[in-house]
């Protein structure tokens, strides 16, 4: 996964640093996005969330603008509970925003009707998540062609790709497997397929080797890095400071804010 002159080919076994010194490292204001004067494939103005329960109300995030490059590397990082799952969530569309606009490729996704979103999503836009979220009574392939069905590909079609990406990502013997017959990080590689398998304008990865072995770690984040080579866009939510900063660029999220967008030379001594 390169920088402009590192790579995320390993990572530390103390994988989640203490949130107080990234706390203790964020900026009062955030930088100028490095993508501001081109087209971003991804462009958010003023998001918020609010979390209501009874009567007490939670604002998750307050007023987020955000721009992604195509083809950006981007690491999102902050203490626990201050709002990157759930920044993920609202600019991927997985969660309703109550304020605020959030453009793909130039289309408004939180404008969409339910059923639209939802197949955006599958065409353009693909998810590794920590416990990844694979459907525990389908094969791996199965597991694969989710989002081709779901874009409206045929059976025949979903197959072939599904099959291709397989293969792609080291597992071409495995897809009659259930998740249960396989380790954690051929778990991991499947639902690193599926989230490819759409050809996505953004991958969105939260957490993607929370659950994994340092080694088994290390295999998952030489395939994405392998991803970020090709040119996909990446997001990856991470408490890990090893692969955050290595990143071409760093977002730290606190208190529902953006506290520092730029350069991730700022974890280099934190």
């Amino acid at each position: 996964m390169k920088t402009q002159a590192t790579r995320v080919g390993s990572v530390s076994d103390h994988r989640s640093t203490a949130d107080s010194e990234l706390g203790a490292k964020v900026v009062s204001q955030p930088a100028p996005s490095p993508h501001a004067g081109g087209q971003p494939i991804l462009s958010a103005r003023g998001v918020r969330k609010i979390y209501r329960t009874g009567s007490h109300d939670v604002e998750a995030l307050r007023g987020v603008d955000l721009d992604i490059g195509a083809g950006e590397l981007m690491m999102v990082m902050g203490p626990s509970g201050n709002g990157k799952t759930t920044l993920l969530n609202c600019l991927s569309g997985l969660d309703e925003i109550d304020e605020g606009t959030v453009h793909v490729d130039g289309e408004e996704i939180h404008s969409m009707a339910d059923a639209k979103r939802t197949q955006h999503r599958a065409e353009r836009m693909g998810f590794v998540f920590q416990s990844f979220n694979l459907i525990p009574v389908f094969s791996a392939i199965e597991n694969v062609e989710i989002p081709l069905l779901v874009g409206g590909a045929t059976a025949k079609v979903a197959r072939v790709k599904a099959r291709d990406m397989l293969d792609r990502v080291g597992l071409g013997d495995r897809g009659g497997h259930r998740p249960t017959e396989l380790s954690g990080g051929e778990q991991q590689r499947v639902a690193i397929a599926r989230a490819l398998v759409s050809e996505p304008a953004i991958v969105w990865a939260d957490e993607p080797t929370g659950n994994l072995d340092s080694h088994t770690a290390e295999a998952v984040l030489e395939l994405l890095g392998e991803v970020h080579d090709a040119g996909q866009t990446l997001v990856i939510v991470t408490h890990d400071r090893s692969i955050g900063a290595r990143g071409q660029r760093l977002v730290q999220v606190r208190d529902g804010s953006i506290a520092y967008d730029g350069p991730p030379t700022i974890l280099e001594n934190a």
